[in-house]
């Protein structure tokens, strides 16, 4: 698919005012940034920084996209085929491999290989060790949480959990998350003190909000993480900043990466 004006493309690269940089206490040489849906080319519900190539944007506005997105970063992003599991895997050999591997989290003790993953409503979580000498980009939707992604995540990293400083980004906020009776049993069934990160819908039947955000905590908190930063974003109620597929169905995705200088 093509774009009208993809032939006539700005030679232009994406601002930093245009993405947003996570407020934590990481080592100098930990960088890190989200994707917001501006600063890009695509059009109509992909506007503008779309970054997802299987959503049904225009090929030549993706690559326009991610082109700016490079310019703000040591070398291009190490995809991932995002299936909302719980593989991890080493960021810097499936930079080497010819198309993304299944997997929806990321780990590098390399410099300057950008861990990355696309969100739109599911939560995007950032790790680094405290001495700066790992890093790893998760993501993580209701399944994903409920699989281990994240456990799976600080396991990977090689380093003591209570060494792990953690970046909740932009996701779907916990007033605007419905789920059903099934989501509430996955996780209460085997984590009862997961009920608190559950509110039942006045007048509705079976159903809840979830705060991905605090189901998030208290699995990194069980998994030994206690230093948890982020986690006050809406993906859903602010439209003007976040693509949100529960609130537009086909919409674009936001990146989140990190990488060690």
């Amino acid at each position: 698919m093509s774009s009208p004006h993809s032939e006539s493309l700005p030679t232009t690269i994406l601002e930093p005012k245009d993405v947003i940089i996570p407020d934590w206490p990481a080592p100098l040489r930990v960088k890190a940034l989200f994707t917001t849906r501006a600063g890009g080319v695509s059009s109509g519900m992909f506007g503008s920084l779309n970054l997802g190539v299987h959503v049904g944007d225009a090929a030549d506005d993706v690559e326009e996209n991610r082109r700016r997105l490079r310019t703000l970063l040591p070398s291009s992003p190490v995809w991932l085929n995002q299936i909302h599991g719980a593989e991890v895997v080493d960021a810097a050999l499936v930079a080497t491999c010819h198309a993304p591997l299944a997997a929806d989290a990321s780990f590098t003790t390399q410099l300057r290989v950008p861990c990355t993953v696309l969100v739109a409503d599911c939560l995007p979580v950032l790790f680094c060790a405290a001495d700066g000498s790992c890093v790893a980009a998760a993501h993580a939707g209701w399944r994903g949480l409920h699989r281990g992604v994240l456990e799976h995540t600080v396991a990977a990293m090689n380093t003591k959990a209570g060494n792990i400083l953690v970046w909740l980004g932009p996701a779907i906020g916990p007033l605007a998350f419905e789920v059903g009776d099934d989501v509430f049993k996955i996780f209460t069934e085997v984590a009862p003190q997961d009920t608190f990160a559950f509110k039942r819908i006045a007048g509705a039947t079976n159903k809840y909000f979830a705060d991905i955000y605090e189901l998030a905590r208290l699995r990194l908190q069980r998994a030994g993480v206690t230093e948890i930063f982020g986690g006050q974003f809406c993906t859903l109620s602010d439209a003007d900043r976040f693509f949100s597929y529960r609130r537009d169905g086909q919409t674009g995705r936001m990146g989140a990466m990190i990488w060690l200088d």
